[in-house]
């Protein structure tokens, strides 16, 4: 097995000397940010990794710390429910263990910033949340060699263990549901075509129409927003005026749509039925309460948690990526 590149190699690789990648690593404010990315792509492209103190092997070490990495603008962490949910469960997980878990946000924007820390020893592992296309964070973990689990399956061509849930399934169950009620004019208001969860919701409810013979659907996409459930709705409405029924892939854009809906005076369901997907608890506010689909959220995070401390514990990749199931849940709304 090759030796693992030293720091030295690395500052070789980016052109800088041993004593700059070294204040790179340490955070230091007398790098440039243009010094700082080239050493971070040389420690990407040499598979750096920090020693940091030797793990016993005959003791847990006590001071292991997991970072949980959110692949968003900051103001979205705090509003978007999903978040919430996802990060409370891990905590609780790793908190049982005696790990503590810091939370920070990184962009394809402040990947340069955010990546450095993480691959060179500030923590132990990394959850990783929401990573889309092309993200270079994802890029640069999975070429990292410190313990990743990703939760949702992380872009095409990105290496990283996981834990997803069944999207796919769950856009065919709420394209079933709505064919089942005789609706026929079906619209989608989809996620992120970048985010893998996203796209997966939408192949599913597509492909599920176009087997019944529906294969003129409108689609509108948003960013899991109310506003951006509003707009679409508003396109949708403009674009297909004779629309039954609409497929939200998320209940906070189905809650946008049902707004946009009762401004237009459509009645939701007898004009107009509306599936969300998430289940999160605004699902049993909006009025009417909404029909969504349920993704085990906690028990996402849990999993993908307990593996990490697997990964931890063995200094191992866990094996397999598990998937679990999605559910619908009907309500008013249809």
């Amino acid at each position: 097995m090759a030796d693992l590149p030293t720091l030295a190699e690395v500052a070789a690789a980016a052109g800088v000397s041993p004593a700059t990648a070294s204040r790179v690593l340490t955070g230091s404010v007398r790098v440039t940010t243009s010094t700082r990315r080239q050493v971070h792509d040389a420690m990407s492209r040499l598979g750096y990794v920090r020693r940091r103190a030797p793990r016993g092997s005959t003791a847990r070490r006590t001071d292991q710390i997991v970072a949980a990495v959110v692949c968003e603008q900051t103001p979205r962490l705090f509003t978007e429910p999903y978040y919430a949910r996802l990060l409370s469960a891990a905590e609780e997980v790793f908190a049982g263990h005696g790990v503590p878990l810091v939370v920070m946000t990184a962009t394809p924007a402040t990947a340069a910033i955010a990546a450095p820390p993480l691959v060179a020893g500030a923590v132990d592992g990394v959850l990783l949340i929401g990573a889309r296309a092309r993200h270079p964070l994802a890029v640069t973990l999975a070429a990292s060699g410190i313990p990743v689990r990703s939760a949702g399956r992380p872009p095409d061509g990105v290496d990283l263990p996981y834990v997803d849930m069944d999207n796919r399934d769950g856009g065919r169950q709420a394209a079933e549901h709505l064919l089942l009620g005789n609706r026929r004019v079906i619209a989608t208001i989809a996620g992120p075509p970048t985010l893998p969860a996203a796209r997966d919701r939408l192949d599913g409810f597509r492909e599920t129409l176009r087997d019944a013979g529906v294969t003129d659907m409108p689609v509108a996409y948003g960013d899991f927003t109310h506003a951006s459930g509003a707009h679409a709705m508003q396109w949708l409405l403009q674009r297909a005026p004779r629309l039954d029924a609409v497929f939200a892939a998320s209940d906070v854009m189905a809650a946008g749509a049902i707004q946009a809906l009762r401004r237009a005076g459509r009645k939701v369901p007898d004009d107009v039925a509306v599936v969300g997907f998430d289940d999160a608890p605004i699902a049993r506010h909006t009025s009417p309460t909404l029909t969504t689909v349920r993704q085990p959220v906690e028990e996402q995070a849990a999993l993908a948690a307990r593996m990490l401390l697997m990964a931890l514990a063995e200094g191992e990749a866990p094996k397999g990526n598990p998937v679990l199931p999605t559910e619908l849940i009907v309500r008013e709304s249809t």
